[in-house]
């Protein structure tokens, strides 16, 4: 290969050098003086452009030799840099066995510069703690004690004006661990109901081709259960063909009744409901009503059956005259129930419940309270999550059950949490919410998650085909459990008597400080790649979410006119006082001094997924990357790319 050849190569690999630093390197590996690079020079070649001197100066402080590391010398570099402890000495020797690449120094237990390399690239030296990557948690409690992956408008890929509706959203969705989707009925034709962004120009897909997406995908990237929100605006008769979809299409994955068929005292844990589809929704009657007539009913069918054992004259009888209604079904001729009239404006959707008429005549309002609208067949589909108006906090305690659930806007919740933060943090340990981002945002922008967490809200519904900071957070905290979609929440926001108050954290609640050293970074890309000859100036941010006093952030300097291997080697410290709820995000930028700085890619985990240690040398992963080809004049953090993968372009900071 020659010079020319190895330029072109490092420009397809992303790096920018100065051209007589790449010659230099070039002549040093050719040391056949062919002009070339043959082989085994190529690799040296490599190994000088990658070199981390800052690597090579910590290898040394614990070599005697400076080209190995005896398991003795990598037990004293376990225990006094990553503070493993007494297990030490057995983890040196797997290490050793993984990571060490050739066989005569696995046989003799020591390890070299490519093998320490290589584990400080691995997922054992990942800052995000390798036993919080599998499902780690307890996952027996009830569902409100669980923070749950949500979206919102789901069907939507766009903005929430114009933008497409496609089952392309749930799929995305459920890929990325989603475990409630949202899904607005409205009439079609031809009896059909529809999914659409109602009153707008969205288009519209058919309610059945959701229900059946649903059905593939739910289940493939985790186990646990998948609630279907369903805002329901559809007429009694294609409410019926909406609950003959999802049980005809969903079989044996709808939860249509109780688990046991007994009336639960608290929700059902994701344990107890692996594999099942959940509905949430308005329901006719409560709970105990519902599993009231179905007790009433397989009485009624007991006896019945008795009965024609007795008298099998009596079988003959029932099989050639139609069955009478049952006991329950009688009381309920008493009534009758009737639509709104006519003139009545479609957002009423409103019936009545009458005596029965002795005289035809018109229909008038009358004096009773009047009810929604709704099928019963699709009403008895919704069994654990019963939608419910929110009026307050005292209101729901003294009337509402554990089973029913309310929905806030992000205005109100945020709202509720100032005006009442402790009661918001005890009304989520004991019943679901769900948050949903305001009408205001048509281009289908996000708000941040975490306030909403800080006061233990369950169902914090994001627009997730928008990425940005707030995907970012988002993201991160669901990233832990197996990406499960499910996430416990502290033990004090699942507790009914908390005193804790997002707003005002006071003790027994302990601050800790953390302590950054951002080392070094290596081959960064661009962040604008119609700048050929651009070379990035990278600073790194470090930005903490949290309760509102441990919002914070802090950058180091921008090192001028090095993406391939910056050197930054400063230190940052933040306090923080409730880390059980802090997220750390990690992002690198391109110094901009006549505008604001570029984005270039950002890393974000929970901080109790942290791995343990004084300093857990990791190789960052950028997760979102900047998306080269982004339209100019975009905001830059609303134009990620989405990476499921690490290690593209790492960035290795040290934490102490």
């Amino acid at each position: 290969m020659s010079f020319h050849e190895v330029q072109r190569l490092l420009h397809l690999m992303n790096v920018e050098m100065d051209q007589e630093y790449a010659f230099q390197l070039f002549q040093a590996a050719d040391t056949s003086e062919s002009g070339t690079l043959e082989g085994e020079e190529f690799v040296e070649f490599y190994k000088a452009l990658t070199k981390r001197t800052e690597v090579y100066e910590l290898f040394e402080n614990f070599s005697a030799d400076g080209q190995k590391l005896t398991l003795l010398e990598f037990v004293d570099f376990l225990q006094e840099e990553q503070k493993e402890g007494e297990r030490a000495s057995d983890l040196a020797l797997d290490l050793i066995d993984r990571y060490e690449p050739s066989d005569s120094g696995k046989l003799r237990h020591v390890l070299s510069m490519d093998g320490f390399l290589s584990y400080l690239c691995s997922k054992d030296g990942d800052i995000f703690n390798p036993t919080c990557l599998p499902i780690y948690q307890d996952m027996t409690q009830p569902l409100n004690h669980y923070y749950i992956n949500s979206s919102h408008n789901t069907y939507l890929v766009g903005d929430q004006l114009c933008g497409q509706s496609s089952v392309e959203g749930y799929i995305r969705a459920l890929k990325r661990g989603c475990r409630c989707v949202e899904v607005d009925i409205w009439d079609g034709p031809s009896g059909e109901p529809i999914v659409y962004h109602g009153h707008t120009l969205t288009s519209r897909i058919p309610f059945k081709d959701v229900v059946a997406t649903v059905a593939q995908y739910a289940f493939q990237t985790s186990d646990y259960p998948v609630i279907l929100s369903l805002e329901n605006h559809c007429s009694w008769e294609q409410q019926q063909v909406m609950a003959c979809h999802l049980t005809e299409i969903l079989g044996e994955q709808l939860l249509s009744t109780t688990l046991d068929g007994l009336l639960p005292t608290q929700l059902p844990s994701p344990e107890e409901l692996r594999g099942k589809i959940l509905v949430k929704g308005k329901k006719l009657r409560t709970l105990e009503e519902d599993l009231e007539e179905e007790e009433e009913e397989e009485e009624l069918e007991s006896e019945l059956e008795r009965e024609q054992e007795a008298d099998p004259e009596l079988e003959a009888q029932l099989e050639a005259e139609p069955q009478e209604l049952s006991p329950r079904s009688k009381d309920k001729k008493k009534e009758k129930v009737v639509m709104c009239p006519l003139f009545c404006p479609p957002v009423c959707c409103e019936v009545v419940v009458q005596a029965p008429i002795s005289k035809p005549g018109p229909l008038l309002f009358p004096k009773q309270r009047s009810k929604p609208i709704l099928c019963p067949s699709l009403s008895a589909l919704v069994v654990y999550l019963k939608s419910v108006s929110f009026h307050s906090f005292t209101h729901s305690r003294e009337h509402y059950r554990f089973y029913e659930t309310s929905s806030f806007s992000e205005t109100k919740a945020r709202s509720l949490i100032k005006e009442a933060g402790n009661e918001f943090v005890q009304h989520n340990a004991w019943q679901l919410s769900r948050v949903y981002p305001s009408g205001l945002r048509t281009d289908s922008s996000n708000y941040n998650p975490q306030e909403l967490w800080n006061a233990g809200c369950q169902m914090v519904a994001m627009n997730v085909q928008t990425a940005g900071l707030e995907m970012d957070i988002y993201d991160g905290l669901f990233r832990q459990n197996g990406a499960c979609g499910y996430v416990l929440k502290p033990d004090f926001l699942r507790d009914v008597q908390s005193s804790f108050h997002p707003e005002r954290p006071i003790s027994p609640f302990k601050a800790q400080t953390l302590l950054i050293q951002v080392i070094s970074g290596q081959q960064l890309p661009k962040d604008n790649m119609s700048k050929e000859r651009s070379i990035v100036d990278p600073l790194v941010r470090v930005e903490i979410f949290g309760v509102h006093p441990d919002t914070t952030r802090q950058e180091t300097s921008y090192v001028e006119n090095n993406g391939f291997n910056p050197y930054w080697g400063q230190t940052l410290s933040f306090r923080v006082l409730v880390p059980e709820l802090a997220l750390l995000r990690f992002v690198v930028k391109d110094y901009n001094r006549k505008s604001r700085n570029e984005f270039i890619g950002q890393y974000t985990v929970p901080w109790t997924c942290m791995q343990q240690g004084s300093i857990p040398y990791t190789d960052l992963g950028l997760i979102s990357l900047i998306n080269p080809g982004s339209k100019a004049g975009c905001n830059p953090e609303r134009g990620l790319e989405q990476k499921d993968t690490k290690r593209h372009h790492p960035l290795h900071p040290n934490f102490l």
